[in-house]
């Protein structure tokens, strides 16, 4: 039985039914890839390389990217002449099983839910270029651990861009958590140390860091942020604990491009994925597991301030395929 069939048949159990929120969140990508499939598989009763062709043209089309997609095509047809099937089903089922293995051999297995230290204020550095949804994340990020019982804190360190600030002091509020920022273009690690020393004052759990995203300026981008990280790590041990890189679902493969740029200006430990209910382009997930190895750790699947779900790798592929 293939993956596939098993995630059918996991999620048609109660105890183990499906978030709705991957179904209808993941609609735009499932029409693109998954109807495809369904689509190319009533076309043959056996499989052919014309077959194949489509195959790999569908996986580039879904943004799993042209060098994974040669991989992950060549990987099915090797096994399908192995097993001598020819049946279109049992290849689409051949598919979904070489994705999912994919994705778990491009890196380590990680814990989404953010890792809190022992004592102090765990430090979470956000970076993203600007309209990827950042603000709108570090809030439903925000919200999710106040839920949790945590004491957030918000530090505006985006001093260069007014809009960020003032549109992160109205999350804050409407949270009802404690922000930190400073003076229109004030120096964005001052900002940090303030936010450091009043976390630690008052006993804050999470102290989310928003940052600026000018990577037109690399070089002064890369330079600002080893300036806020030193200030962080020198008033809080081990500081920032966790880097997160907000990404654009609908940026398609330009979202690779940012994950391979801002990992080379700070340690990313984790990838946040916005408005994938907005894009028919779902494969892009895949891609930056196989380029980076990086972990997507949440995924955004509404406008909501609740709709940011830890990324699951069954729920993920279920949403991609349910229809087939």
């Amino acid at each position: 039985m293939g993956l596939l069939s098993r995630l059918k048949e996991k999620f048609s159990k109660k105890e183990n039914k499906v978030d709705d929120k991957y179904v209808s969140g993941m609609a735009k990508s499932r029409e693109n890839f998954s109807a495809k499939l369904d689509k190319l598989s009533s076309k043959y009763k056996k499989v052919n390389q014309d077959y194949f062709d489509n195959l790999e043209e569908i996986l580039i089309e879904a943004d799993v990217g042209v060098n994974l997609s040669f991989k992950i095509i060549e990987s099915v047809l090797d096994e399908a002449k192995k097993q001598k099937l020819e049946n279109p089903k049992d290849i689409n089922e051949l598919l979904i099983d070489t994705m999912f293995e994919s994705y778990q051999d491009s890196g380590e297995v990680v814990q989404n839910d953010i890792r809190f230290v022992d004592n102090g204020p765990t430090v979470l550095l956000v970076v993203g270029v600007n309209g990827v949804g950042k603000t709108t994340s570090i809030a439903k990020l925000a919200n999710r651990y106040k839920n949790q019982g945590k004491k957030v804190m918000l530090c505006a360190a985006d001093t260069f861009r007014a809009a960020a600030v003032e549109q992160l002091t109205i999350w804050a509020n409407r949270l009802g958590i404690e922000i930190v920022n400073g003076e229109p273009n004030a120096d964005p690690a001052s900002v940090c140390y303030e936010a450091a020393r009043r976390a630690k004052q008052e006993n804050v759990d999470l102290l989310i860091v928003d940052t600026a995203g000018r990577l037109q300026n690399k070089t002064n981008l890369m330079d600002e942020l080893a300036k806020m990280r030193r200030v962080l790590s020198k008033e809080i041990e081990g500081a920032p604990h966790e880097t997160f890189l907000i990404i654009d679902g609908t940026t398609g493969q330009n979202g690779v491009i940012q994950a391979k740029q801002f990992n080379e200006v700070c340690n990313i430990t984790g990838i946040v994925i916005t408005k994938m209910d907005g894009t028919s382009k779902g494969g892009i997930i895949l891609a930056i597991r196989d380029q980076l190895g990086i972990p997507v750790r949440f995924i955004g699947l509404g406008e909501k301030i609740d709709d940011l779900e830890e990324f699951d790798l069954d729920q993920y592929l279920y949403g991609l395929c349910v229809a087939l």
